[in-house]
């Protein structure tokens, strides 16, 4: 448990109480401070709890704040093999296999990446994000293969968060996808929503949801236009966001078993192994293979860059046998 005890001077008066404490406390952020007021241990010297965050400080006021421990979460380390690409003191740059969830939801609490972060890293990961996702400053669906980013303190954490905020991480994405994208290089912008069909899935609308933006360009087109490769750079970084902008545009990516209405007829002069490995691709054909960041306590421009996965790459690899129509 930790105690803290500040008096308002005059200077000091009149500002939000969730401000005031966010410039006295180090590496605390709104949202728990808020928590921490509606569990009553922000209180003044009559030990009187702070209605909300937005009550206003007086001159002279005492405030008083208790941090309980964290309450054991009942996460279990687990050994789950992953790529460490980068680690310094304030954060990981992993490699995310595929078949790999970010963190704990329903029915699986056990086998994802946070359970593999807490084997390797347990009491080194920050808890800006609570106790289920230690670390994660931001996700990708449980198929995609990648970079991601791990924060191992809440300074760190805060910042990276606040770039991704501002558009300022440079994420890029390499996705397989069915047919060759007209014009080969733009912008896709369309607000993504939930589905008022199905609660599990998202969708492209024009009148709610939050702005998503994508920006593309075709790296290869394969077999007549059948398959391309194309490069994504994402601007914002919304659910499933590739994924439906590219569907929204009529290309499905290969394996992908939940946005996959613009599949494509194999033509006849592909051969049987090619043909039957597109078909029984296992995921989406989508690969976060290169991310760039100011790093949070230094500044310091960081890029890092990976190949292809091995499934992607026999892919590739399978494609390039069957004649490339063109590189662009």
């Amino acid at each position: 448990m930790q105690k803290f005890e500040f008096e308002v001077i005059a200077t000091e008066a009149g500002m939000r109480l969730d401000k005031f404490l966010m410039a006295k406390i180090p590496d605390i952020t709104r949202n728990r401070i808020q928590a921490l007021i509606k569990q009553h241990t922000v209180f003044d010297e009559q030990r009187i709890p702070f209605p909300s965050g937005a009550a206003r400080t007086k001159t002279g006021q005492k405030i008083s704040v208790i941090i309980p421990d964290p309450k054991p979460c009942g996460l279990k380390p687990k050994k789950i093999n992953f790529e460490i690409v980068f680690e310094d003191d304030d954060l990981l740059v992993i490699n995310k296999p595929a078949n790999l969830t970010v963190h704990p939801g329903a029915g699986n609490h056990c086998d994802t990446l946070v359970n593999a972060l807490l084997f390797t890293h347990q009491g080194r990961l920050s808890e800006i994000s609570g106790e289920l996702r230690p670390g994660i400053v931001h996700r990708l669906d449980r198929d995609t293969t990648g970079l991601m980013l791990v924060a191992k303190n809440d300074l760190a954490h805060r910042n990276l968060v606040e770039q991704l905020q501002k558009r300022e991480v440079k994420r890029n994405y390499l996705a397989f996808i069915y047919g060759a994208m007209d014009p080969l290089k733009g912008r896709i912008e369309g607000n993504i929503a939930r589905s008022n069909r199905d609660r599990t899935k998202m969708t492209v609308s024009q009148n709610r949801g939050r702005c998503a933006i994508t920006n593309y360009e075709t790296k290869e087109i394969f077999l007549g236009g059948f398959i391309s490769l194309v490069e994504c750079r994402l601007a914002t970084g919304r659910t499933h966001q590739i994924r439906l902008h590219l569907e929204w545009k009529k290309h499905s990516l290969i394996g992908d078993k939940t946005y996959n209405s613009c599949k494509k007829t194999a033509p006849q002069n592909l051969d049987e192994e090619t043909k039957t490995f597109i078909e029984n691709f296992p995921r989406q054909a989508l690969h976060s293979y290169k991310i760039g960041f100011l790093h949070p306590r230094t500044g310091k421009e960081m890029s890092f860059e990976i190949p292809l996965p091995e499934d992607l790459k026999k892919l590739q690899d399978l494609l390039v046998q069957n004649k490339v129509d063109r590189h662009l």
